[in-house]
């Protein structure tokens, strides 16, 4: 292989000429590559390939035979352990759109009620999702999985949350009267719920400490990213802390549900060759009119005493929920956007305020966006 000169180049994505097959995105710097009669060329670790204008007149092809497949954007293994109740059913519709579009090769499970799994059933998942087709998005309601333990190369991880006790409530709601949609799915999700419990008031059952409405089963985002070792079904500071550490360690993006368009722009920043467009296919009206029929129905508000018990209840949730937010608006910030929320999330005024969260800017020697990016490719 032979090396061509450096170009340093901002903005889009460039080439010393040609046609350039680019997923999108911007690079900081490009090296050209001579390669098996087309021309690789790199943007902030990510290679693309330029082809046919280089070549000329050559015989390079009819001496070495048709050029090699196309080069694999990066990331090319990205998967979505999509929290209940968290705004996933729109987003896997947004990405059914966006398969089509990008070719990318979108991996769904009809699986929706298993997200912990034995050993064995992690090493059969991990084996079945890394020999799919790349590049791949894998999407399911699932504990995080950690690839690496089974000798399995580790995928970028997306998910988004939201309002802990809000989601409580989308789920305690859709499990007994489903969506607009119209199909009756709540029947066929919970055919065995009685109808007494069915009709359970809200408040009776915060108050009166039903299973349903205590913990262990309000302890429910955390998992999601805390793992798949028993005790990160646990609530408290090692299942908190654990998920922590695989956000910043594992985790893209963790986005939160009622800043979504700003998730979306986010998204299509870091993964453009998945989420280029979305934004627009997501405020398009025919989109929106799918999207709402998946609104839960018959959501009623519980009384200001329950839901003060649902916060004391939930603390490591709420916890993890602040910090989260805390990062997803650090993001925001350092890519110029600024939050703008329509709605304040439920929350009495008598409890445990909301955490400060850092207004300082962001600190001119921090490393550029392309590089922050590159870094966390690199992870």
């Amino acid at each position: 292989m032979s090396r061509g000169v450096v170009y340093e180049c901002r903005g889009s994505c460039m080439s010393a000429g040609g046609s350039c097959m680019s997923v999108g995105g911007s690079c900081m710097s490009a090296g050209i590559m001579y390669e098996c009669g087309g021309i690789l060329y790199e943007c902030g670790g990510v290679v693309y390939e330029c082809r046919d204008s280089f070549l000329g007149n050559s015989t390079y092809l009819d001496d070495h035979g048709p050029p090699p497949s196309k080069v694999l954007p990066f990331p090319s293994q990205v998967v979505y352990n999509r929290v209940g109740k968290c705004g996933s059913r729109t987003v896997v519709l947004l990405l059914r759109i966006l398969s089509e579009k990008h070719g990318f090769n979108l991996v769904t499970s009809d699986i929706h009620n298993k997200t912990r799994l034995t050993k064995n059933e992690q090493m059969e998942l991990i084996k079945n999702i890394s020999t799919a087709e790349q590049p791949y998005l894998f999407t399911r309601h699932v504990h995080f999985l950690n690839f690496s333990r089974f000798g399995g190369d580790q995928p970028v991880y997306i998910n988004i949350i939201r309002d802990p006790v809000n989601r409580f409530l989308s789920n305690y709601f859709f499990r007994r009267f489903g969506d607009w949609r119209g199909e009756q799915n709540h029947m066929i999700r919970t055919p065995s719920m009685r109808q007494e419990e069915r009709y359970l008031d809200i408040n009776e059952c915060i108050l009166e400490n039903y299973p349903e409405c205590s913990n262990p089963r309000l302890f429910y985002i955390i998992p999601y990213f805390c793992g798949q070792h028993p005790r990160c079904r646990e609530p408290g500071e090692w299942a908190l802390e654990r998920a922590k550490l695989n956000v910043n360690e594992n985790f893209l993006l963790v986005g939160i549900l009622e800043e979504l368009e700003d998730v979306l722009l986010l998204l299509e920043r870091f993964l453009p060759h998945y989420f280029k467009g979305v934004l627009s296919i997501y405020k398009d009206p025919e989109h929106r009119k799918l999207g709402n029929m998946t609104v839960t129905v018959k959501k009623t508000v519980p009384s200001p005493e329950a839901v003060q018990i649902l916060y004391q209840r939930m603390r490591y949730e709420y916890e993890f929920y602040h910090y989260v937010k805390e990062q997803f608006h650090l993001l925001k910030r350092k890519f110029g956007l600024k939050s703008h929320v329509s709605k304040p999330p439920l929350r009495p005024h008598f409890f445990i305020p909301t955490p400060l969260e850092t207004e300082e800017p962001i600190d001119d020697e921090e490393q550029d966006d392309e590089k922050w990016l590159e870094d966390i490719y690199k992870r």
